[in-house]
């Protein structure tokens, strides 16, 4: 049996989870569908949930862990009247309103739930190496986010995987705080634009590995070092260091909406001028499923009470034309 609703919102990182608490405090009642547990970053509380200390986030002095950081926002939404399902979006239908999405079936003939506007929040997630240990240090040395961790390695020797303009801004970022900072490279050319390339052969503190693979990281409680290989000769040693920053790309949560929202090539959903409005009226985008720029709880937690505001005026709109 379908269940209608007013206003969904597809995801429970920072961005839906404060268009949530603003939605909800607009006694609007919105139902989160948060994801199902996994290692991606459209699990319930979205990237936040793999990291340990938050220190750039306002209103925290000695940081936050931001597991904690997240069950806080969730709470705070369900103080004010919003419902939770645990549970992934498997299918989507925006060309007419209510829309329909499916939880479970995507096959199934009638829609788990009817919204009449939609708030997506999917988030995405960042490409890792897939290695053996890459998981399990995940928070603990091997990060996705210079901006976020960088501080944590003042005076540490580190590593950065990528090739192109994210992996030599996270380089150039990173060596404000580390020693010495070792850009590896698979290939023997990097695919950045010109001038980041100069800047950061100009800079002292990076050094570069080229036609090298790592091939796992290596630490017990915390990384310690890393393996690696000679992509040409084939001989494998360890680089002693305390960070690996993986910085080989980001894929946004958008696979559902393809065909009905309009995206970017590289599957970012375009959001009109500065609002969260897509090209479907009554369907808004916050977060980093629409931000490839900035990526931070912060600005996602932002955007996503833009789009419960955006949300709330539509909604009042359509009810006062329907009058």
């Amino acid at each position: 049996m379908t269940e209608a609703r007013q206003i969904i919102i597809i995801g429970s990182g920072p961005a839906g989870l404060t268009a949530a608490i603003y939605a909800s405090r607009a006694q609007l009642a919105p139902l989160v569908i948060e994801g199902e547990p996994s290692s991606n970053s459209d699990q319930p509380g979205g990237q936040l949930m793999l990291t340990t200390d938050v220190e750039n986030y306002p209103g925290f002095v000695d940081g936050v862990m931001g597991p904690e950081l997240m069950v806080a926002f969730r709470e705070q939404a369900a103080r004010f009247g919003t419902d939770y399902v645990t549970a992934k979006v498997s299918r989507v239908d925006l060309s007419a309103r209510p829309f329909g999405l499916w939880v479970g079936d995507p096959d199934a003939s009638d829609p788990t739930y009817t919204a009449e506007a939609l708030i997506v929040a999917t988030g995405a997630k960042s490409l890792m190496l897939q290695l053996p240990n890459e998981e399990r240090l995940l928070g603990y040395g091997v990060s996705t986010c210079a901006t976020c961790d960088g501080f944590f390695f003042r005076g540490h020797e580190i590593a950065v995987v990528g090739g192109g303009d994210s992996a030599l801004e996270e380089a150039i970022f990173l060596t404000r705080f580390a020693d010495k900072v070792t850009l590896i490279h698979r290939r023997g050319e990097l695919r950045a634009s010109k001038v980041m390339r100069k800047r950061a052969h100009a800079n002292p503190k990076i050094e570069f590995l080229w036609h090298t693979s790592v091939i796992d990281v290596l630490g017990d409680k915390k990384v310690q070092s890393i393996k690696i290989r000679n992509n040409e000769t084939g001989e494998e040693s360890v680089l002693p260091v305390t960070g690996l920053f993986v910085a080989i790309g980001h894929q946004p949560n958008t696979a559902i909406f393809k065909g009905q929202l309009d995206m970017e090539d590289s599957g970012y959903l375009q959001t009109l001028g500065t609002t969260t409005y897509t090209n479907v009226e009554g369907v808004f985008a916050c977060g980093d499923v629409q931000d490839h720029r900035y990526r931070q709880a912060v600005t996602a937690a932002g955007s996503g009470c833009m789009a419960a505001i955006d949300a709330e005026r539509w909604l009042e709109d359509q009810a006062a034309s329907r009058h």
